[in-house]
């Protein structure tokens, strides 16, 4: 069933109270969104391994995807605030970041083909900057999408499912290149090839589920009119003041700022545990740094199994996510779910065994889980609903700079840890549990 807005005679200010089907549907396409996302973290690095980046720039490389939502995600959220058209204000930007990300999935593992174009590294730098930019395009819109659409009393469950389906895409993700191996698919580059079958044919089956799910969160999502739209927001558009780029800046909501500060640290974590879990693992469990061999190839697939395990932790998580809040608060529940993210972290130095760091990975799904929603709950209640996409563009900011510092400084910390990437999974989670503290001592918006 479509979601439809409702009648124009209608006289409350009140949004309407949605099904959960309806729900469902507008955040639906983020899975397809997420499938693509996951398949990108868990193998960037063993792409470009591949194609012969040195570990200790790998980090440099994956700066295209804070920097890309860093610029990017602001203009989308102040153009998106300002569009209207007969597909609405945010699925126009949706559907065309989706279309993009998917074309850039299906070169990215094939860039040694195309060396006589660019060099084969150079030519994977490029796709994983378009991929990257045009994840934020779609994504951003998709945050906003959910505050626009549902009312106070349902924001929490509207965040929730959202957090939901992406943990959802992201265990389907995540598992494509394991279960393509365990389907009879080589998992070693092939003769005269680079990058393992498995890896190009997961691209290329994310991103058509990538295509399909926005689809049809696009056509089955009604958004509401503009003038549905002041109504249900109080607003007057003839009287609205007219706000420069600056002006939004200098009037940024308390609540941003004190979030910025949990942020950076759960986010400056989670870029080192993406970056680095497959070297760290590889050397850590299958004792190689070949990026060619059988085990760091195997070690690669695992990566993509265990990041699918703290995905479903993540999913089961999210479904109780409303309840816990509601009895322990949003604050309390933020820092217990960061700090269990950060023992899950640092647990991963003390396993040998692979079958264990299911263990660790439930504490990160529990995290995670709460990155995605909880700060997007506890903001949107204080945003102005003229400047919703807008303000949730800026504070995409929080969640880029922490990654473009952890970039910079990754090849430096890996060195400084004596060149074990395990070690700087380690860091990572004690600034995950950092960030949990500082999301109980800093945040002081109401529950």
């Amino acid at each position: 069933m479509a979601i439809s807005s409702p009648s124009s005679s209608r006289s409350s200010i009140s949004k309407p109270k949605l099904t959960l089907g309806q729900i469902f549907t507008m955040s639906f396409g983020f899975m397809g969104v997420q499938i693509g996302y996951s398949l990108q973290n868990a193998n960037t690095s063993r792409i470009l391994s591949a194609i012969g980046a040195d570990p200790h720039h790998l980090s440099l490389f994956w700066l295209a995807a804070p920097m890309a939502g860093f610029i990017v995600q602001p203009i989308v959220g102040l153009s998106s605030d300002k569009t209207w058209t007969r597909l609405g204000r945010r699925i126009p930007f949706i559907m065309g970041g989706s279309i993009v990300s998917a074309l850039a999935m299906f070169f990215m593992p094939n860039s040694g083909n195309f060396a006589q174009l660019l060099p084969p590294l150079l030519f994977g730098a490029t796709m994983l900057l378009l991929m990257d930019t045009s994840f934020n395009v779609t994504m951003q819109p998709f945050r906003a999408l959910v505050s626009d659409m549902v009312s106070d009393a349902q924001r929490k469950q509207g965040y929730a499912i959202q957090s939901f389906l992406i943990n959802a895409g992201a265990v389907v993700g995540s598992l494509l290149p394991y279960i393509l191996t365990w389907s009879g698919v080589l998992n070693e580059p092939t003769p005269g090839h680079k990058v393992a079958p498995t890896v190009i044919w997961s691209f290329y089956f994310g991103g058509g589920a990538l295509l399909l799910s926005v689809l049809w969160t696009s056509f089955r999502t009604k958004e509401y009119p503009p003038e549905e739209y002041a109504r249900y927001n109080n607003l007057d558009e003839e009287t609205a003041p007219k706000m420069s780029f600056l002006d939004l800046l200098k009037n940024i909501p308390p609540t941003m700022w004190q979030l910025a500060v949990t942020q950076f640290f759960s986010w400056f974590a989670l870029f080192l545990m993406w970056v680095y879990t497959t070297q760290g693992i590889a050397q850590h469990i299958w004792g190689t740094t070949d990026p060619k061999s059988a085990g760091f190839n195997e070690a690669g697939n695992w990566t993509g199994v265990i990041f699918a395990a703290y995905s479903v932790f993540a999913a089961i998580y999210s479904l109780v996510l409303t309840r816990i809040t509601t009895t322990l608060g949003s604050k309390n529940t933020y820092m217990i779910s960061l700090i269990a993210g950060g023992i899950g972290l640092i647990s991963m130095i003390l396993i040998t065994d692979k079958n264990l760091l299911f263990i660790s990975m439930i504490g990160i799904g529990m995290a995670w889980a709460s990155i995605l929603s909880l700060p997007y709950s506890i903001l949107s209640s204080s945003l102005p609903a003229r400047q919703t996409g807008v303000y949730m563009g800026i504070f995409n900011a929080t969640i880029t700079i922490p990654q473009i510092a952890a970039g910079l400084f990754g090849g430096i910390v890996l060195t400084a840890l004596g060149d074990k990437a395990i070690n700087v999974i380690g860091l990572a989670g004690a600034s995950m549990v950092v960030a949990g503290i500082f999301a109980k001592v800093v945040i002081k918006a109401k529950d």
